[in-house]
């Protein structure tokens, strides 16, 4: 009986073992394959190619270790190669959630998606700061939830503003101020003289020569903080073409990207009214 009893004991400890293994990883490709579906189907509708680019912190592992996303080279590998793999008559619709990231990675996507030949949609459900405004600024139209924000595209170097940086030396006389100092000013404008020029190319076919490169000062050289949203008036003020028709799909798509447990705040729930049921899949 003692026997029988380990037996049972271990079986048991085994089959634990394994589902704090193997269960995170299959719910994970649970999520990739609703996705994959989701995707397939807002393409269908769009008649589109469909790409995401979704900064959250997804858990792995059976510790559930976040994940801290930004936008990264390894990001605009994918996204080059999935724009590059869309046929040149084909529209593609670019689902960015992001806190921004590399300039340089930020750069090469905006520049493939502004090269497409077919139309290009950003659809930003919530947020696409920094480098994501910089890929929204790149399509032929930007699709916005109402309360969605885009932010301004001033370099940061070293985690100060570019802009900030240049008027702290200005303010001093030359003698009072480190090397250091002086080359993080050099380095920040032309970083700044960098993203402008860019920008102002992205958009100078849209808006106009004269309104790009008013468009391009603002974004760039410290008018507001670099965490300043820019709404959907704003951006019409500016000209864009913008909407606010955002699918349903791309919300429910969203949902599929949960945050971690750990992450979450357990002050905020929410019950769908029966309409919002009803909609559901």
């Amino acid at each position: 009986m003692a026997n029988d009893a380990f037996s049972f004991g271990g079986i048991f400890w085994l089959i634990l073992f394994l589902y704090l293994i193997f269960m995170p990883q299959i719910r994970q490709q649970m999520l990739f394959n609703s996705r994959k579906r989701l995707m397939e189907k807002i393409g269908e509708m769009r008649g589109s190619n469909v790409i995401t680019m979704i900064h959250r912190q997804e858990s792995i592992g059976f510790l559930g270790i976040p994940i801290y996303r930004f936008i990264d080279i390894d990001d605009s590998e994918k996204v080059l190669r999935a724009i590059r793999a869309t046929p040149k008559d084909k529209p593609i619709d670019l689902i960015i959630h992001t806190p921004g990231g590399l300039v340089l990675a930020a750069t090469q996507i905006a520049k493939a998606l502004h090269d497409h030949p077919a139309k290009t949609t950003v659809i930003v459900p919530h947020y696409a700061m920094s480098g994501g405004t910089l890929i929204a600024l790149a399509s032929d139209e930007i699709i916005m939830d109402p309360h969605a924000v885009l932010g301004p595209v001033d370099p940061q170097i070293m985690n100060y503003p570019a802009p900030s940086i240049i008027r702290a030396v200005e303010k001093k006389e030359l003698k009072d101020v480190d090397d250091q100092t002086l080359i993080m000013a050099d380095v920040a404008e032309k970083a700044i003289a960098q993203v402008r020029d860019f920008v102002y190319s992205l958009l100078k076919e849209k808006i106009g020569e004269e309104k790009a490169r008013e468009v391009a000062e603002i974004l760039t050289k410290g008018k507001w903080t670099h965490d300043f949203p820019i709404t959907v008036d704003i951006l019409k003020g500016f000209g864009l073409n913008v909407s606010t028709d955002v699918p349903q799909e791309v919300y429910e798509l969203m949902d599929l990207y949960p945050q971690p447990m750990m992450q979450r705040h357990p002050g905020v729930e929410f019950v769908p009214s029966p309409e919002q049921k009803r909609k559901s899949p």
